[in-house]
Parts: structure tokens; C-alpha cells; sequence
């Protein structure tokens, strides 16, 4: 039996999405599905979805990649933020739709009380993910820790944190890449 030694084709995402909104292309599309949706589905139960709510949110994610696929502009994302950003607003809007439901069927339910997304319990877990967060990007380099704050936390596109670093394009997301790693190792060593 003979190994491959080739390796394996690099697959570029935005082309996918290009093809989809240009050419409607349904094999960019599968390609899209196959490897989103899983981790859609996976990032939705660690945020406290059921099976079936993981997989409809999953769903409603790579549907609405298949129609605004026209509106994805590389030069201020990439293409796992834009699709887990849509994932995050569908499942805030499924929270929202519940919680109108839930009022509109008590009436008498007063009108200033806590929604039932952000219980003690959530609002506690959420605090911890926060602060573990936190502690470990302070144990990146200050150059990972720079963009991965630039990134993440201001939400600027690349192209304007390589602006404001003075660095080339590709360094910024080598830096943003290296960074994520280093930040799940070091997530996963916490739990």
C-alpha cells in the first residue's frame, strides 16, 4: 500500500462562499455544510442547547449562508467568525422567541422580571468562562495578546489591525491563528 506524501489541499472558504453567491454552486456549498455544521452544531450545545436545538440552529446557520452568501466581504472577517456570528444571533433570536412565548402565554407575569436566558446560573457561568478567558489571554505573548484583543474584543477587521500595527496582512492572522491555539491548549488545561 502506498502512503501519499502530497499534501493535502489547503481549502479556502471565502472561494466557497464566492462560489456559492456567485454561481449558486451547490459543491461549494456541500463543502461549506460538511465542515460548518458539525462545528456549529458542537459550539451550540457547549452554549447550552439542546440536541434538537443545536441541529435546527446549525441548520438555520448554513441555510442563511446559502442566501446572504452575496453580503460575506473577506476584507473584514473571516469566513468561521461570519458564519459562527450568524449561528450566535440565530440562537439569540431563538432565546428572544421563547421568551416572548413564555410572557405572552402569563399574563399576569409582572413586567420587569429577568428574562429566562440570563438566570443566576448562566449569569455565574458565564462570568467564570469570562475571567478564565481573561487569565489566559493574559498568558499569551504581548503580540498574540494584542491582536487577539484588536480581533475579538474591539471587533476590528484584519486589514485595519495590520494598519494599526504596522504589520503585513499575513502576520496579523498568523497571530491571530498561533493565538487561538495557544489560547484552546491553554482553556483545556483549565478544565
Amino acid at each position: 500500500m502506498m502512503v501519499d506524501k502530497r499534501p493535502k489541499a489547503k481549502v479556502e472558504w471565502a472561494d466557497l462562499i464566492g462560489r456559492v453567491a456567485s454561481q449558486g454552486d451547490r459543491e461549494a456549498f456541500k463543502g461549506l455544510f460538511e465542515h460548518f455544521a458539525p462545528r456549529v452544531k458542537g459550539f451550540m450545545l457547549k452554549a447550552g442547547c439542546s440536541a434538537d436545538e443545536a441541529e435546527e440552529i446549525a441548520q438555520e446557520t448554513l441555510i442563511t449562508v446559502w442566501r446572504k452568501a452575496g453580503q460575506f466581504d473577506p476584507t473584514t472577517t473571516g469566513v468561521a467568525a461570519w458564519i459562527f456570528t450568524i449561528a450566535r444571533n440565530l440562537r439569540i433570536d431563538s432565546v428572544r422567541r421563547a421568551a416572548r412565548s413564555g410572557r405572552s402565554r402569563q399574563t399576569s407575569e409582572p413586567a420587569d422580571t429577568a428574562d429566562p436566558a440570563d438566570t443566576a446560573d448562566v449569569m455565574i457561568s458565564r462570568a467564570e468562562d469570562a475571567s478564565r478567558v481573561k487569565a489566559a489571554i493574559e498568558q499569551l505573548s504581548a503580540e498574540q495578546s494584542r491582536v487577539i484583543r484588536l480581533s475579538f474584543i474591539e471587533e476590528r477587521p484584519h486589514s485595519e489591525i495590520a494598519d494599526v500595527l504596522a504589520i503585513p496582512l499575513g502576520t496579523v492572522k498568523s497571530r491571530i491563528r498561533l493565538a487561538m491555539n495557544r489560547l484552546r491548549d491553554l482553556l483545556d488545561e483549565q478544565r
